[in-house]
């Protein structure tokens, strides 16, 4: 062979040689990727949105048909695809999200859980009964505590709540989500919702568009409560009303009156207790709007 044609040989093989190792790379990059994330296909098919956080709430989409389970437990996916998942007070580092697909494959995907300090609250000034209650009152709190358990076990197929979400009144917050509650110096559980103060009859409107599940004027410690669900699992609570203005079976659109801020229940001054939940999990509403501070000036 010519000096010059083996020059132009060598050289093309050479060129050959870095072609195939540069495709040996991505064979290996995407077979690394098929074994952390159970298919490049399969990530593809699955969205997430919202924060993995005590507290927080996450928004699912993926394929029509999918079976979704968290940490065993069956989650509800709409015909489109959307399924949402919460993630309580003292929910462990790490859950597991499993997809089976309509094709059988499958998807695993390992979810660490940001966690969080909570503050201590001291509330002193209550009436002893209602920190220590009797054998009659006990009684009451758990008729009444298995009618908002059967509200909030409701797993309905609304979907209300994906979209922007809205303070249900605006005024200054004085309990936040997990805080440990010290009542009259005694320990009691942890606070679960927020807090806001405002003059009592300050309209309370709907966060998001939902059902009335439960409404009731006079219960021992949540006095006048609303319970609005927003599909799949997720309600709202609104306690302390002076007064309610809708029934259990109402269809409720975003910004629609609820009642009236009051100090009815265990409470020292008029406020709104707001409890989100997806199902028996307490979760934290205040990640679902913007801050109190924007919320005043209307951003």
């Amino acid at each position: 062979m010519p000096l010059a044609a083996r020059g132009v040989w060598e050289q093309g093989h050479q060129c050959e040689k870095k072609d195939v190792r540069r495709v040996w790379r991505v064979i290996a990059q995407l077979t690394l990727l098929l074994l952390f994330t159970g298919g490049v296909l399969a990530d593809e098919r699955l969205d997430l949105t919202g924060e993995a956080i005590e507290g927080g709430m996450l928004i699912g989409h993926t394929i029509p048909g999918a079976r979704v389970r968290l940490d065993g437990r069956a989650v509800r996916v709409s015909p489109d695809g959307e399924f949402v998942i919460g993630f309580g007070r003292n929910a462990p580092e790490h859950m597991l999200l499993e997809i089976r697909y309509p094709d059988t494959s499958a998807l695993q995907r390992r979810l660490t859980i940001r966690q969080r300090r909570y503050r201590v609250q001291r509330i002193d000034g209550l009436p002893p009964r209602e920190v220590t209650p009797g054998k009659e009152e006990l009684e009451r709190i758990r008729r009444e505590s298995a009618q908002i358990h059967q509200a909030r076990a409701v797993d309905s197929a609304r979907t209300d709540f994906d979209g922007e979400w809205i303070w249900p009144v605006i005024g200054t917050i004085t309990g936040v989500y997990g805080s440990q509650r010290i009542l009259n110096g005694k320990p009691r559980s942890p606070h679960t919702g927020v807090d806001i103060a405002a003059p009592a009859g300050t309209p309370v409107r709907a966060p998001a568009a939902g059902v009335v599940s439960f409404a009731a004027e006079d219960l021992f410690f949540s006095g006048g409560t609303v319970i609005l669900d927003h599909g799949h699992g997720i309600s709202t609570t609104y306690v302390h009303l002076r007064r309610i203005f809708v029934h259990i079976g109402e269809a409720v659109q975003k910004g629609q009156g609820l009642g009236e801020v009051g100090a009815t229940g265990r409470a020292t001054g008029p406020n709104l207790h707001w409890g989100l939940n997806w199902f028996d999990r307490r979760l934290d509403p205040t990640l679902l709007v913007p801050s109190m501070a924007e919320a005043r000036s209307g951003r």
